[in-house]
């Protein structure tokens, strides 16, 4: 009987896990269809308009509405393009977005998969998400989504590098690639000065910038340049396909808020670790960060111009990455000789 329930029970902990995913799944769409509202009211609120304000009470249901509208209609297939890489682009881009959410820790042991190499594992997937734009913009075959793909390769390619360097510096100061030892790491008596924002304040600015480079976010959101390139890699697709590329790109900067949230703002930690702060659960921290995380990226959409392209690059390949790899020597330099290294 017992080397019968053994043998079962990869079983359930498989069943278990797809249940797991299932559910985080569900909540993270959710999420996701109010997080958009969120951003087109930041975005009308800071031009003096109401946003939307029809669907449903204060227009809450507006993004219900938008996906019921995409599903109903029908795709067109351009007759040049290539339609097997046409239809699987925006599958791959929404997959690699919401795969990213496995690893990561909403609360102390609250992750899928809870790996020693989640830093790793994001830094992977996020770099993927590129593949989708590409795909997309090639199989399109026509010139504004090529441009469009060539530029968010570009672009992608020049931002991961300050990016895997900003989180080398918070990975010295941990000592793990675990994120869930990344949070605890950040944990102290002097609350949210603890967390890693204000030692590495240089590093939590690259970081945010870089991650609106990284989602294609104004004002880096040089592949979808309405002024130039109409819509960018997305300008052949519509109904489905066009929704899943639009799923996939706010799943990313969701995602994006929650690294944010783990490595500096100190993940699922109360602000301070005193009575009634602490007796909200951790994950509502998290979410808590995640949305004030997000609401900083609507506001520097609303009133940030759009980069040039030259300028875009001169950033990432001229400022952030000569600032970075200085920062990773200094940190390590002082982690080395104060003694503060982890496991000193």
């Amino acid at each position: 009987m017992a080397q019968d329930i053994a043998s079962y029970g990869w079983v359930l902990a498989l069943g278990l896990t797809i249940l797991k995913s299932l559910g985080l799944l569900a909540i993270l769409l959710v999420f996701v269809a109010f997080i958009l509202l969120a951003d087109r009211k930041i975005w009308a609120a800071v031009q003096l308009r109401r946003g939307p304000n029809v669907v449903g009470p204060f227009g809450l249901f507006q993004s219900f509405a938008d996906l019921l509208k995409f599903i109903l209609k029908e795709p067109t297939i351009p007759a040049g393009a290539n339609k097997g890489v046409f239809l699987l682009a925006p599958l791959v881009t929404t997959t690699l977005a919401l795969s990213a959410w496995a690893v990561l820790p909403v609360m102390e042991c609250w992750a899928i998969a809870d790996i020693n190499v989640g830093v790793l594992y994001i830094f992977a997937v996020s770099s993927l998400g590129v593949y989708g734009v590409i795909m997309g913009g090639w199989a399109s075959n026509s010139k504004y989504p090529f441009l469009g793909a060539l530029r968010s390769a570009a672009q992608m390619v020049s931002y991961e590098v300050s990016i895997g360097f900003v989180v080398i510096t918070v990975l010295l100061c941990v000592g793990s690639l675990n994120l869930s030892d990344v949070v605890n790491a950040q944990h102290g008596s002097y609350g949210l000065f603890n967390w890693f924002w204000l030692p590495l304040f240089p590093m939590f600015i690259i970081f945010f910038i870089s991650a609106l480079a990284e989602t294609n976010r104004p004002p880096f959101d040089l592949v979808e340049a309405e002024s130039e390139l109409v819509a960018g890699f997305m300008v052949e697709y519509g109904s489905t396909p066009y929704m899943m590329f639009m799923l996939g790109e706010y799943v990313a900067i969701v995602t994006m808020c929650a690294m944010t949230t783990i490595l500096f703002l100190g993940g699922w930690l109360p602000p301070f670790d005193v009575a009634p702060f602490t007796w909200v659960p951790g994950v509502i921290w998290f979410v808590i960060k995640v949305c004030f995380v997000f609401f900083m990226f609507a506001m520097v959409k609303a009133f940030v111009p759009r980069y040039r392209y030259d300028q875009l690059m001169r950033l990432g390949w001229k400022v952030f990455l000569p600032i970075s790899l200085f920062m990773v020597v200094a940190v390590a330099g002082v982690l080395q000789y104060t003694g503060w290294a982890p496991g000193h």
